[in-house]
Formats: C-alpha cells, structure tokens, sequence
C-alpha cells in the first residue's frame, strides 16, 4: 500500500510538507507547484489516507472556529461583472452576507478552475464555510464540492440536484404565462430565442422546456426553423435573428420569447433595421425586466424576476446551513410577474 514516504521520495519534500498539503494544513506556506506535483503522484500511485488520521484531522477542523468566508463559483465568465441578470443578484447575496457577518471571498467562473490545481485551492485551501453555485452545474461536480465543504446552495441549476437547496423563480411557469399572453393576441407562430437547448451532454434550459411544454398545451408546433440557440451571447441573437427573417421569409414567425430581455433586445434591432414592425409585423417578449427593457422602442414586454431577492435569500439560508440552523436541502421559488408593454400588446 502507498504511503506518505513513497510520495515524498518521488517529489523530492519532506514527509511533514506530504501531509500538510494532503491534510489541507496552511499553517506553512507551500510552493504552488509543489503542491501540484504532490497531487499528481497521489493520483498517480492511488495512496489512500489512514482513515484514523483523516479522523483526526477532521476533529480539529471541527474544533477550529469558522473562518466566515463564503465563495460562489458561476458557470459562464459572463455571468460575473456587469451582467444585467447576475450582478443584482451577486449584490444582494454579498450585501446580505456582509449583514450577517460574513464575506464573499471570491467569485470565480468555472473556466477559471480547469485546472486541478486551481480548483483544489478554490474548494480546500480557501478555508470557506459556505459556498454557493450559479448556472448549469453537472451533478460530479456538485459531489466534489460537497465532499469538501457541507455547506452549498445553488441558483439557476438546470438540473434539481436533490443534495443542494436550490433558489429559483418558477422558470417553466413564468414562460407559460408569456406562451398565453402571445396567444391570447392572437399568435400561433411563435419562435424562441435562448441557451443551452440540449446541446452537447448540457441538460435542456427550464426556460426551452417550459416553451415546449406551453405549447404543446395550446396545440401549437415549434417550428426548429423558429428556435434561435445563441449560448446567451447578445451578438448571436441579433445575427440569429437576421437569419431567421432572411431564411424564413415567406413564413416566419409572427413573435418571438426570448430567454432573456438583453437577448431580445438584440433581436428587436435586427427586426427594425430590416423595416419591419413592432409589434404589427412581429411582437417580442423577455424575461428578466432588466431596467433598460423599459426603454427600449417600443418598451420591452418581460417577465419580472426579484433578482437582488434571489441573492439575499440564498445567502440568509447558506448561513444557517453553515451554522447549522438548517440541514436537509430544499427548493425555494420566488414569486415573478409578468409586465405586459408595447413591444407585445397588439390590441
């Protein structure tokens, strides 16, 4: 069996600097890259730890007072600085931790932790208490962190992990309303604007689903010549749309969902410049009522979602999952609102 002496011999450190980076000891800093390679031989040569010393170590883990760091790590790098949907959000959750005693540590996208190393010191040498999760996050990924800190909550997973309390607004509700709303003036060709449509292992977007699922209610086709995947870049929107109305002509669709309002935003602009007209010739609806969806011409029908609401709430919870207040996972759904404007309101 593999021991702490094999793998000193072949990175070339002691044994006590062997066992502080596998018992994640910061007591003594430690080069990066050494820390790398000793990794890579424990991988390599399968060592197991001495469950009775983990024990041990776990007990003084337990013992040490909380640190009162909280990390989040988002799944797109667009999520992070001025993104329209998520900065409200990350303020609310940094705002609320702040309140409650706590710090964001960091925010980190998960391109950022390819890289092993990267992702072992995000995760275990951070010393953090809480960690929160934003976007489509596999279910591996998720037991990795779990394994190494307790204390996880998620918002905007695509897939319901039933070990993480989640904390969402009812995506595949909301988009039935829109459905209904563009059904009720009158639409039957209607077309989607989106992300992450089941592409590539990804599990399907809510709000794709509940598309889908609202219209097949209703009896309606979606049309695949309709259905625009833009991976939520604003410029493939825009491009996507022109596509449509040059490739569809002759029977394209007489509104358009968007999965986001700075997506339909983008998609609007392609509609006008080509001298068409909203909402007469094709309406548009988003989600999100990001504040420039009012002023956009004509003002932006959208969904409503309480974004700083969404950020406050999960971070309140993280903190009594962390200080224990709380223990079995859960699901909160925040109310939204649908906001009927010019851009979707034919008579």
């Amino acid at each position: 069996m593999p021991t702490l002496k094999d793998i000193a011999k072949q990175v070339g450190v002691s044994v006590s600097t062997i066992s502080r980076v596998i018992n994640n000891d910061t007591s003594r800093h430690i080069n990066p890259e050494t820390k790398k390679k000793i990794w890579e031989v424990v991988e390599e040569i399968g060592y197991k730890p001495n469950e009775s010393a983990r024990s041990l170590v776990q007990n003084k883990r337990e013992e040490a007072k909380p640190s009162m760091l909280v990390g989040c790590i988002v799944m797109k790098p667009q999520f992070r600085g001025q993104h329209p949907y998520f900065s409200p959000i990350l303020s609310g959750v940094s705002e609320q931790l702040q309140d409650l005693g706590y710090t964001l540590a960091y925010i980190h996208s998960i391109d950022e932790l390819q890289n092993e190393q990267q992702l072992h010191k995000a995760v275990r040498e951070t010393q953090l208490d809480g960690i929160i999760l934003i976007g489509a996050v596999d279910a591996e990924f998720i037991a990795y962190i779990k394994k190494h800190i307790p204390a996880v909550i998620g918002i905007d997973l695509e897939e319901d992990v039933q070990s993480v309390t989640l904390v969402d607004y009812d995506r595949i509700a909301a988009v039935k309303s829109v459905v209904d709303h563009l059904i009720e003036q009158g639409h039957r060709k209607i077309g989607f604007i989106g992300g992450d449509i089941a592409t590539n292992g990804v599990p399907e977007e809510k709000r794709y689903t509940g598309f889908k699922y609202a219209m097949h209610r209703a009896g309606l086709e979606v049309n695949p010549s309709w259905v625009i995947d833009t991976d939520w870049r604003v410029e493939c929107s825009y491009s996507g749309m022109v596509e449509l109305l040059e490739s569809q002509a002759n029977e394209r669709p007489t509104a358009m969902f968007a999965a986001s309002d700075t997506l339909a935003i983008a998609a609007m602009r392609a509609v006008t410049e080509r001298g068409l007209r909203i909402p007469e010739d094709i309406s548009f609806i988003g989600i999100d009522n990001i504040e420039l969806s009012e002023y956009t011409n004509p003002p932006l029908s959208t969904i409503a979602v309480p974004k700083y609401e969404i950020g406050t709430t999960t971070a309140r919870l993280l903190v009594q999952y962390m200080n224990g207040t709380l223990n079995m996972p859960m699901k909160v759904q925040l109310p939204y609102q649908l906001i009927i404007r010019q851009s979707s309101q034919l008579s």
